[in-house]
């Protein structure tokens, strides 16, 4: 068996350092997603997507690893964030009016056909799951900003302040695209004080 394959240690764009803003190259990659909308604290839409993403992520790991030889680690649950006013997530933090994409980034050799496969199994398994709602799907964010924020969600604001207000427009760069979290600590468990979640944010330079 090869040695397993870590993407967080290979792929740049899953390196941040705590209070350094960098710009960096995305490339274009692919994920399991699936969709929902509220405050991620108290919404039960947020615990079912991600009771729905990891059986399907599981079983596309063990079928590359049993199939293909290939084992690698699986990759920390992410999510895309917006809103109408994006204020929402700095100065008013209007949770309620969250949209959000949770997400699974998926190594260059899974195929369509075993995401199905996959996908089917975890269905059979759990038929009352929302597992029938996770796709999988390109993303491609291109030039982005990012940094690593440590401590509780709720205490990312100032730091989302100064990526949106000061570093982004002394750079020459405007904001497209969604926000972007990356959870290297699980969301779920844990001291929130002590959560390392990458802050990412699509950009395009300023014509």
């Amino acid at each position: 068996m090869t040695a397993k394959t870590d993407l967080k240690k290979s792929l740049d764009c899953y390196r941040a350092r705590k209070g350094e803003l960098r710009i960096v190259e995305v490339p274009e990659q692919r994920y399991l997603m699936i969709d929902g909308h509220g405050d991620p604290n108290s919404s039960p839409q947020f615990g079912t997507a991600i009771e729905a993403l990891y059986p399907i992520a599981y079983g596309i790991k063990f079928a590359s690893r049993n199939i293909l030889g290939r084992d690698y680690v699986v990759m920390p649950l992410e999510g895309l964030w917006w809103a109408d006013d994006a204020s929402s997530f700095t100065s008013a933090r209007d949770k309620s009016l969250w949209q959000w994409t949770l997400m699974i980034l998926q190594p260059e050799w899974i195929d369509g056909a075993m995401f199905d496969a996959a996908l089917a199994r975890a269905s059979a398994k759990d038929p009352s799951a929302r597992v029938g709602e996770v796709r999988f799907e390109t993303l491609a964010e291109g030039l982005c900003v990012q940094t690593l924020h440590v401590g509780a969600f709720d205490d990312e604001a100032p730091l989302l302040a100064r990526m949106h207000e000061e570093f982004i427009p002394q750079n020459a760069l405007a904001m497209t695209g969604r926000h972007h979290e990356i959870y290297l600590s699980d969301p779920r468990r844990g001291d929130p004080a002590r959560r390392r979640t990458i802050l990412r944010q699509p950009v395009v330079p300023l014509s």
